[in-house]
């Protein structure tokens, strides 16, 4: 299956090595688009490992897992990486409704020990 991701690699050779554990995201880019194909898939528990452990508490892995079981999560747009921890994108969604949805978001991402999380993100229009 092509990846979710939009990257134009087949899964098994893009974002599954990440969910698995079996790699960590070596860019904060590709640690975006593992958690893109993360929410299209989805995998609750990838979301929540990738996100940095101070900031867990503002996210809940239930909610998380559904927002990615209700949605359909068709294409992911990189727009820039004005730097290394930084990323904005858009995420195309259709929703429970069957309505097209856009997400865009300025994200903020931290290495630590070796391993890139998800630190927040700023909404834009």
């Amino acid at each position: 299956m092509n990846c979710p991701c939009c990257s134009g690699k087949i899964y098994e050779e893009c974002c599954k090595p990440y969910h698995t554990g079996e790699k960590n995201a070596p860019t904060a880019e590709a640690l975006m688009r593992s958690r893109f194909s993360a929410f299209a898939i989805p995998n609750g528990d990838y979301l929540m490992e990738t996100t940095l452990p101070g900031k867990r508490k503002l996210h809940n892995k239930k909610d998380l897992q559904e927002w990615g079981e209700i949605n359909e999560w068709t294409k992911l747009e990189i727009v820039q990486i004005p730097a290394l921890n930084h990323v904005e994108f858009k995420a195309y969604y259709t929703d429970q409704d069957g309505i097209s949805q856009l997400h865009h978001e300025f994200s903020v991402f931290q290495k630590m020990h070796d391993r890139w999380y998800y630190v927040s993100g700023n909404f834009l229009d």
